[in-house]
This record gives C-alpha cells, structure tokens and sequence, in this order.
C-alpha cells in the first residue's frame, strides 16, 4: 500500500525535527583577569608577557573542555582555577590582603539552562573558591554560604584546604603597605575612594556556551585591597557580579563592586538582551558606558550569547581579556585596543 501525502509529510516533519534536536550548539568561550589602570606606562613588557601567556593559558584550557565535548560549567571551572593558581590575578593565589593582613575570598557561579547558582564569599582556607561555589551549588540547597560556615562546608565536601598564607606575595604586602599610607594621611572616611587609592581590580572570570546551547558563568576574586569589616563585593553575588540565563546570555562581571551591586550590572546586560531584544554588544555598553560611568563606576564585563557571540566592554583604562569565537580564533587583549 503506497503512503497518502499526509503520513510522507508527517515523517518528513518528524525526520527534520530529530536531526534539529540533534544537532549541536557552536561553541565560544570568553574569560577576564580583571579591569583597571592597566596602562603600557605601567606594565614593563616582561610582565606583559605573563599576562599575555596566563590569559591563553586559561582560555585555551577553558576552550579544550568544550571542544572535548565538556558542559559550559566544567569549562568555566577549569579556565578560573587556573587563574586562581597564579599569583598574576587577585584570586586565590595572589589575592589582595585585608587591613588585617590575611585574605577573604568570594567566588560564585551560575547555569544558564536552570538558573542554579551557588557562591561563597569571605572564605580564608579553601584553595579554590571556585570550586566551593560549585558545590554549593551542586551539593546544598542553598546559594550563597559565607566565613567560617562556608569553610566548613567545603572541608565536608573534601575539598582542599589551605593555610591562608598559601594565598600570600610579596607583590600584594607591598600594595597593602602602600594603601594604608594612603589612607592614613587622608580621610578615614574616603578609604575606598579611588581618588584616595589607585585601584587595580583583579578579578577573573569566565563565561562559556557549550554544544549543547547552555550558558555559564563564573567569577573569583580576593576583593578590594585593605578591606575591612569583612565587606564583600560583587563578586559572589549573582545578579551583580555573575548571570547567567539561556535565554539572553552570560556575565562575568570586574571592577569597583559597590557600583556594580548598586546596578546589579550582570542581571541588568541580560534583561536588557531578554526583554529589550537588545544584542550583547548593545547592552555591554549601555549598562558599562550610560550605568555606571555617570556614577563613578570602574570596571568592565565579559559577555557571551546562545549564539556564541561575545562582548567585552570596559570604561577603565585596561582589562585582562581573552576569548576562542565560534571560528576557533584566540584573542588575548589587555589594554583598550
């Protein structure tokens, strides 16, 4: 008996809906190592080279787990702790020290395909923050854990543990020594000022979009030189400093937190993609360039769609950045090329 027209089309339909739901996202993946005054004047081009093969490392290490068929989380998580792990970045290793000379470390990160998000801030002896965040994420019903909990936390999950002098330079004492000067020949009051202290915000990032069409993104920081009062910043608070939504897109946020809280900076890109049908690059400089420039704020984002497109605006004078597009092509940049 010969197929009537209607059951050919119903398999043509049915043939073509199989092959779409098979087919694979393109990949992309963006990081940063944060943004500030970040200047040929003031990097020799020795120390530029570091940044320059670190960034590559990390982002070809992040790129490789996607490309090996890894989830947009793993990549996320590889491409950070490599940078945690460098004395290069404010993030574990290398992290700034507090105005009571030891290190607070915030972390989180988000999923774009069920908006689960897990994030630890003011942690001291967790080797990698990051990772922390994840198990919250993955093995607690909470969100967001902080201190001493959080570090309880993460020896519960057999996590590494560190003494928080693994996490100290000399690079960083000698910044520490130099913003309390500072500080204590000006007014107590404006001690995070930037007009006070020359900030450098060293933040690192990481957002990635994998085979599957799922968005992450991940942030780590040791926060602000000479902190006090155990203040956090925007780092480990999603929405701030971390988004991340399937439908719109991906934010790694780095910079001057208190703004960046103030505007809920990463959430604020992503609804305007959402909701405004803006495209990332559009949104990126609305929110970096009309936000928070009239209000002060330093800093910059890292940006990635569903369709692997990227965006990495930033209103400071450099930003540690590097990204692999949908082509496979490597980018590292730092200053505003």
């Amino acid at each position: 008996m010969r197929a009537g027209p209607s059951i050919f089309l119903f398999m043509c339909l049915f043939t073509c809906v199989s092959f779409n739901s098979l087919a694979e996202s393109p990949i992309a993946f963006a990081i940063h190592g944060g943004a500030g005054t970040i200047t040929k004047a003031n990097l020799t081009s020795e120390k530029e080279q570091e940044y320059r093969a670190k960034l590559r490392e990390s982002v070809t290490a992040g790129y490789a787990v996607l490309k090996q068929g890894g989830t947009s989380e793993e990549a996320v998580i590889k491409a950070i702790q490599i940078m945690e792990e460098s004395p290069l970045f404010n993030a574990g290793v290398g992290a700034v020290f507090t105005w009571d000379e030891n290190h607070e470390l915030d972390a989180s990160i988000m999923r774009g395909q069920d908006k689960q998000a897990g994030a630890v801030a003011g942690v001291k002896n967790i080797k990698s923050p990051i990772a922390a965040a994840q198990a919250v994420m993955n093995e607690s019903v909470h969100v967001m854990l902080s201190g001493k909990g959080a570090d309880d936390f993460a020896r519960q999950q057999g996590l590494a543990m560190v003494e928080n002098s693994v996490f100290n330079t000399k690079r960083r004492k000698d910044a520490l020594k130099k913003v309390k000067a500072n500080i204590l020949s000006n007014d107590h009051a404006m001690y995070l000022s930037p007009d006070v202290v020359d900030y450098k915000f060293g933040t690192v990032g990481a957002v990635a979009l994998d085979k599957h069409g799922n968005l992450a993104a991940g942030t780590s920081t040791g926060g602000m030189t000479a902190k006090r009062w155990g203040r956090i910043g925007d780092s480990p608070i999603i929405g701030a400093g971390t988004w991340a939504d399937n439908e719109s897109c991906a934010v790694s946020a780095t910079g001057h937190g208190e703004y960046f809280i103030r505007h809920q900076v990463a959430a604020d890109i992503c609804s305007r993609v959402k909701y405004s049908n803006k495209t990332i690059l559009e949104a990126g400089h609305e929110v970096i360039h009309k936000v928070l420039s009239p209000d002060a704020g330093s800093g910059g984002v890292i940006i990635i769609d569903t369709q692997g497109n990227i965006a990495m605006p930033f209103n400071s004078a450099g930003m540690y950045r590097a990204s692999v597009d949908v082509e496979g092509r490597v980018s590292v940049q730092i200053y505003a090329e």
